[in-house]
């Protein structure tokens, strides 16, 4: 019986490996030796994708209705006491949220229970006590195909300093001794993830690192937690730092247009930005001949190539329809949206390889040469596509954004949006709430509730700090309720090309700053971020006695810290607005500085300082 598990465990496994190396385009580990090679192991993941979440680590059921812990961890400590990993997910559900909101007791319980057990039953369990070792699985946009994953193992936990007050017996020391292990957990897995106070600083921070990277396949994958951990330090720090404010409210702007016409930066980066951000020269978008020039060229580009992937392509349309109508099903639930593609698309694979087999084998008159052949050519095909998809996949992308650019910029002036009608489209979206989710209940972390939008008005508020030594710039209103039926994007391309020279202009004003700000100029950061490079500084809690640590990292060691890493700083100049972009008119319809609608030059106070 156990070596039918292991062979049917062997093949679950490889099976989910074929299905997320076809979806992801990599998936990067970090840390592996600090997974012990022999002995029980407790892998204590994040769980934030659904079942792609158990395919990357692989686990085991656990019964989870039983009030009895020896019942409840019953799976766990068979598994534990014939010296195998377990990977359990101590969130207790999936979710989407800006932050790790919960790290419940349960792989701290397993863990302390199964010591306590083999303490009582020496002679069954192997001479290792278990070790905990968490895992941060975190993925570069969890619901896009071919993004990819980074899973990276901390440090591993012992428990030789929790069984002393759990063995002890003593009223609520068992419960005591999970809470610290718990904790422990909790912040081996907070220094591995990304947290931010609130929705609309991740928004923005994801932002920022798109333009400063132009895609995140130039940023190393050992680096994408820490850079864009930084960033979120960086855009929820002290509102006193300057343009902090505009330079949020310009990238969330961008980020909520890109989410509004489905493109993406990355992909308008065909459409090189205009030399000058000269803050006094209103924001341009590219003239008509441009972008018809664009999209002639990447046209032509895919074309050429197109005859070396028309076959897999016809192959695998298939495919890629069904993860498409499995991610609608689900649309409002983003951890759900990369299990039914994956699924979906799988499902279709296991009907399409075998029709693709007995297809060509009939062209080979069923001989048993022919039966190899065909495997051997559908195997190609496989590779082939997995090899060559990133590319066309990439290209495909491009030609759909210079042909929605194309008329957009064509069309009318009257098609366009107003400003009125474009303000549902400029704030982003939360996704919705967990219902089963605990809630945080400190005001730290209940700021992502009830903090004002960055692209509200100027007032100002208290700074709140979030558990992580990270600060919320203010409270956030309801998010809007949009419509479900949005407009033709080709009505919303002006807006977003003249928002992204805005939100990069914004930013270089910002980091103009940062990189100009006295040495000693320094913002709050991650108590983690702060120990590896930056200080420490003990503060006393403003409603009791708690001595706690809180982090801060200097401004110029932040953007040197970005630079070496490949971030290109945009940099503010004074040039005139290149030939193939168009300042007031791309097309003589009327686009002047007088016109408030079309218009978006920065605030006077920016062309005062530069």
């Amino acid at each position: 019986m156990a070596s039918d598990r292991k062979v049917l465990h062997r093949v679950l496994r490889q099976i989910s490996d074929w299905a997320l190396s076809s979806f992801f385009a990599e998936i990067r580990v970090i840390g592996g030796e600090n997974v012990p090679k022999n002995g029980p192991i407790i892998v204590t993941a994040t769980h934030h994708n659904m079942m792609l979440d158990p395919a990357v680590l692989c686990n085991i059921p656990v019964e989870r209705k039983s009030k009895d812990r020896q019942v409840l961890f019953k799976g766990t400590l068979e598994a534990l006491s014939k010296g195998h990993a377990v990977a359990l997910f101590p969130e207790g559900t999936s979710y989407t949220e800006p932050r790790i909101m919960q790290v419940k007791d349960g792989a701290a319980w397993a863990a302390l229970e199964y010591s306590k057990w083999r303490q009582e039953n020496s002679e069954l369990t192997p001479p290792q006590d278990v070790i905990i070792v968490p895992a941060a699985i975190v993925y570069t946009n969890k619901s896009k195909y071919r993004s990819s994953v980074v899973v990276e193992y901390g440090k591993p936990i012992t428990l030789e300093a929790y069984k002393e007050q759990f063995f002890s017996g003593g009223e609520g020391a068992s419960r005591a001794a999970v809470k610290r292990l718990t904790r422990a957990i909790e912040s081996e897995l907070l220094e591995a993830t990304i947290n931010a106070p609130d929705w609309n600083t991740l928004f923005a921070a994801r932002m920022a690192r798109d333009i400063l990277w132009e895609g995140n396949k130039f940023i190393d994958l050992d680096d994408f937690v820490v850079i864009s951990q930084t960033l979120v330090d960086l855009l929820s720090g002290d509102t006193a730092i300057p343009h902090l404010k505009t330079a949020k409210r310009n990238l969330l702007e961008y980020y909520s247009l890109l989410q509004s016409t489905h493109l993406t930066n990355s992909v308008l980066k065909s459409l090189p930005l205009p030399r000058s951000l000269n803050p006094n020269i209103p924001a341009p978008i590219p003239s008509r001949l441009f972008t018809l020039l664009i999209l002639i060229r990447d046209t032509l580009s895919a074309l050429i190539r197109l005859p070396f992937f028309f076959f897999p392509l016809i192959m695998y349309l298939p495919v890629y329809s069904m993860g498409r109508l499995g991610a609608r099903l689900v649309k409002d639930e983003e951890e759900t949206q990369a299990q039914n593609k994956v699924v979906f698309g799988f499902l279709s694979l296991l009907l399409i390889y075998p029709a693709a087999f007995f297809f060509l084998w009939a062209l080979l008159w069923y001989t048993p040469i022919g039966a190899l052949l065909a495997g051997v050519i559908v195997y190609l095909l496989a590779n082939y596509h997995d090899r060559m998809i990133d590319d066309y996949y990439l290209r495909g992308k491009r030609i759909i954004a210079a042909w929605r650019v194309l008329l957009g910029v064509w069309a009318p002036k009257r098609w366009d949006l107003s400003i009125a009608a474009l303000s549902q489209y400029t704030t982003p979206a939360p996704p919705k709430e967990n219902p089963w989710i605990e809630m945080p209940k400190t005001p730290e972390q209940v700021s992502r509730i009830s903090s004002p939008s960055p692209s509200s008005s100027g007032s100002s508020s208290p700074t709140l700090a979030s558990a992580s030594g990270v600060a919320s710039t203010g409270e956030e209103p309801p998010a809007k309720t949009r419509s479900t039926r949005r407009p033709p994007s080709r009505r919303l391309v002006r807006h977003v090309l003249k928002a992204r020279v805005e939100a990069v202009k914004a930013f270089a004003i910002f980091l103009d700053g940062l990189i100009r700000a006295p040495r000693s100029t320094q913002v709050k950061a991650s108590v983690h971020l702060a120990r590896s490079y930056g200080h420490l500084a003990e503060v006393k809690s403003a409603d009791s006695d708690v001595v706690v640590e809180v982090g801060y990292r200097e401004v110029h060691e932040i953007v040197q810290f970005l630079t070496r890493r490949g971030a290109i700083i945009p940099v503010m100049q004074s040039d005139t607005v290149d030939g193939e972009w168009a300042a007031l008119s791309s097309e003589g319809e009327g686009y002047t500085i007088g016109d408030a609608e079309t218009v978006w030059a920065l605030p006077s106070k920016y062309k005062d300082s530069y």
